[in-house]
């Protein structure tokens, strides 16, 4: 599975900040604290993803092994699995770190709705990488580049759909939560985004072709 785990995740935690103009050097020391959570959370969200697909590597015996790729010009490690899985395995594997984020991603929304206006850096940094991490899954998926084990090739191959579609299942929940996360008073949102977390998941009864 592909990692995309070098996107910002300073968007999320703008508003954390604002109003503060003539920084005094205990708000300096303050900053660097807040910093240190968001990048913490954001790590953490990385753990929570990777630990979702080794979840399920372990519970269809997949043989789970690390591998280096490269993006580019860009090195990358992904985590790989024995290739002779059924395709509902091989999608479930693939899909599970997205589901990861979705649930880490509605637990914060639900339990902290106005979370946009609290002093959570860590959270913050939490919910900016599935939503980021989302968004470059998505952009890769759509332009169908990128390693051989990246996760949304392995989805897409598994149910047989064209990769791009992948791209729409993965990157609706994020930007339905970043919409959530601004506008937290939009209960068409919160529900849009539910429903595309459910139907991520269904897909996995989809047979492949």
């Amino acid at each position: 599975m592909f990692l995309i785990a070098c996107l910002p995740v300073s968007v999320l935690a703008q508003s954390s900040q604002a109003g503060q103009t003539q920084p005094s050097p205990a708000s300096d020391e303050h900053h660097v604290v807040d910093s240190v959570k968001l990048v913490t959370g954001a790590v953490l969200a990385l753990a929570i993803h990777e630990g979702g697909h080794l979840v399920f590597d372990a519970a269809f015996d997949a043989r789970p092994r690390m591998t280096g790729v490269r993006f580019g010009p860009f090195p990358f490690f992904a985590v790989t699995h024995r290739a002779d899985l059924s395709p509902r395995r091989e999608f479930a594997i693939s899909s599970a770190g997205f589901w990861m984020q979705d649930l880490s991603s509605e637990w914060l929304l639900t339990k902290r709705p106005s979370l946009r206006e609290a002093h959570a850096p860590f959270a913050k940094g939490v919910l900016a990488f599935n939503i980021l991490n989302s968004a470059g899954y998505a952009g890769v998926a759509l332009a169908r580049a990128g390693p051989f084990e990246r996760d949304t090739r392995g989805m897409a191959d598994s149910i047989g759909v064209d990769e791009r579609a992948i791209a729409a299942v993965v990157l609706a929940p994020a930007v339905l939560d970043a919409i959530r996360y601004f506008k937290p008073e939009a209960r068409w949102a919160k529900w849009a985004s539910r429903a595309a977390k459910v139907g991520s998941v269904l897909l996995v009864i989809r047979k492949n072709r």
